[in-house]
């Protein structure tokens, strides 16, 4: 679930109204008025069973998924025992195993904090400026979030004091240590005074963390929570393959066909909800964004618009999503695919209420089928793949829709203004009546592009060819343990896009214990990639190749040659292959005669 949204707004759905509330568990009234400010009601079970024994002092382990209110469960606890005139230096650190997290927890932070005054949050992670962390840490941070590559390399900077820490939490645990993070997180609990109090979450419980957990927290009370993983019976679920370039042609052809009501449509950030709104507005279609910085009367005013029908296409996050309840949604777009289940089964839920039925579509890139098969897994439904609708299938929409248009107005009360006005262009000017309204078409219609163009023929690209014979692309084996003989600084195109991909070669190899998981979030992470930025990765015992776009810039390439996998530097470079006499992909093989079983011995 790399990159998951820490979707602590999901609480609104997994309350359980006959537990306590937040006001029973002893929180201070400033941290309730802030959750009271947000919107939430009652504790999720997460955090009803987290919470107390937190403020009690005590160690927890929680095993819980993404979108169980986890963020809150350890955010709630931190924040009432910082002191904020105590020290410039942090008193709490969380780790995450993304930016995208690390970002989320530290607004989550921010938005519970809101009316304690002189407590601030920063959240740092790779790929961010480090003119902006060093600033922040200069002025004062009670509580820091962040990755746990950028943390090691502030603690070897010097420019991170943890020396006054109180508090340590490491979220999402699991997926820090599958992707290599093991050395660094346990390094800087290492690192860290022993008197702090630790709190650990994951979702599940591998042989590792409760090493860990043994080793590095102290009497832990261990909380389980099982979530709910089921979708409404009402909503037809289905999904279409299609890459990330291709998603909004895709979602423009499923709406002119797909007949709807009102839609809700997920991404993934904030920056998102706002390019695609204005997207499909370009379109013609009535759309708006809602997320974290939209203030609240806005908020509440775009969703009366979506619930007056005056509005059709609400463009959202996970968070900004919280508690939306609109009866006239007919269909739910992930046109990001969620990460984790729970966000999944959240996000679908806004439609199919109070017995009506709904629609689901989730837009599946070519490398995010695992998440696919993930939801299908937890959720014990299938999810039906469905055609694109082709050319043919829009125009005929188009066609239909432009027949019930004059159907529709054949009722208005203009009409026989308007009869009236063509029948005395038709006598004055001797026009037929059937020019006259295609002529009042054209003003309607852009008539150059009513029907959809066809799509391209793709061009298919041929390899060359060796001499020999040999097409690499045949034998998969051959090409993984021969890839680097004949490269020099290599070039090759995605698989997926049509950007151009470079090989470049990382100090951490097969003895280092590193995996292609590992490797991708390491880089991910602290280079602010996606991955589907990755091509071929090609793990040697000193070393691995990995592809990566070309035309990474300098600040992003100066991060991760700063990069550490199992706590090695990655020294990231580009790879300029073997030197020439050592190349083996030309040289002819030598041909050995086979010696005979048995030989008798020379005297």
């Amino acid at each position: 679930m790399s990159t998951s949204p820490a979707d602590d707004a999901a609480l609104a759905d997994t309350r359980d109204a006959s537990g306590p509330s937040f006001s029973d568990l002893g929180i201070d009234d400033r941290i309730l008025t802030a959750i009271k400010d947000v919107g939430y009601e009652s504790p999720s079970p997460i955090q009803a069973a987290t919470i107390p024994p937190l403020l009690d002092g005590h160690d927890v382990v929680g095993l819980a998924q993404t979108g169980t209110g986890k963020t809150a469960a350890f955010a709630i606890p931190v924040l009432m025992g910082i002191e904020p005139g105590r020290s410039k230096a942090p008193q709490a650190l969380v780790l995450a195993p993304t930016r995208e997290l690390a970002i989320q927890v530290a607004e989550a932070f921010g938005r519970y904090s809101q009316h304690l005054p002189g407590v601030h949050v920063l959240p740092i992670y790779g790929g961010q400026n480090y003119a902006v962390q060093l600033s922040g840490l200069r002025r004062g941070a009670q509580v820091v979030v962040g990755t746990p590559g950028r943390v090691i390399d502030h603690l070897e900077r010097g420019t991170l004091d943890l020396t006054q820490l109180r508090y340590l939490v490491l979220d999402e645990a699991d997926e820090m240590l599958k992707m290599g993070f093991q050395e660094d997180v346990e390094r800087i609990l290492r690192d860290t005074p022993a008197d702090k109090q630790v709190a650990l979450f994951s979702a599940t419980m591998p042989t590792t963390i409760r090493r860990i957990s043994k080793q590095y927290l102290k009497d832990p009370v261990e909380i389980t929570v099982k979530t709910k993983t089921t979708t409404n019976t009402n909503i037809d679920q289905r999904w279409v393959l299609v890459s990330h370039q291709r998603k909004l042609d895709a979602l423009t052809r499923i709406l002119e066909v797909e007949p709807f009501e009102a839609i809700i449509m997920f991404v993934r950030t904030k920056q998102a909800t706002e390019e695609l709104a204005e997207k499909l507005r370009a379109r013609g279609y009535s759309a708006a964004a809602i997320n974290g910085d939209i203030a609240q009367n806005q908020r509440e005013r775009t969703i009366g618009q979506l619930k007056a029908g005056t509005l059709d296409i609400l463009v959202a996050t996970d968070v900004a999503a919280r508690g939306l309840d609109v009866d006239r949604i007919s269909h739910v777009v992930n046109y990001d695919i969620p990460h984790d289940t729970e966000s999944y089964v959240h996000r679908i839920g806004r439609t199919g209420r109070a017995g009506r039925t709904g629609t689901a579509l989730l837009f599946v890139a070519p490398r995010e089928r695992r998440l696919l098969d993930a939801i299908e897994r937890a959720t014990k439904q299938t999810v039906t793949e469905m055609r694109l609708p082709s050319v043919d299938d829009v125009n005929a929409q188009r066609v239909v829709k432009f027949g019930d248009t004059i159907t529709e107005n054949l009722s208005s009360d203009s009409l026989g203004l308007f009869r009236k006005l063509i029948e005395d262009y038709e006598a004055e000017h001797n026009i037929p009546l059937a020019d006259i309204a295609a002529a009042l078409a054209v003003g309607s219609h852009d008539g150059n592009n009513f029907f959809l163009e066809p799509d391209p023929e793709p061009v298919r690209r041929e390899r060359p060819r060796r001499e020999d014979g040999y097409d690499r692309r045949r034998d998969d084996d051959r090409y993984e343990r021969r890839d680097d003989y004949d490269r020099g600084p290599a070039r090759s195109r995605h698989r997926d896009t049509d950007a151009d991909m470079a090989t470049y070669r990382i100090a951490v190899g097969k003895r280092h214990r590193v995996v292609p998981g590992a490797i991708v979030g390491a880089i991910a992470n602290e280079g602010g990639l996606q991955r589907s930025d990755f091509g071929h990765i090609s793990i040697r015992p000193d070393y691995s190749l990995v592809e990566l776009p070309a035309d990474l810039p300098p600040e992003t390439l100066d991060a991760l040659r700063r990069t550490r996998i199992s706590g090695q530097l990655i020294q990231l470079q580009l790879d300029q292959g073997p030197p020439a006499h050592r190349s083996m992909s030309r040289a002819p093989r030598r041909e050995f005669a086979k010696r005979p079983a048995h030989r008798k011995p020379r005297t």
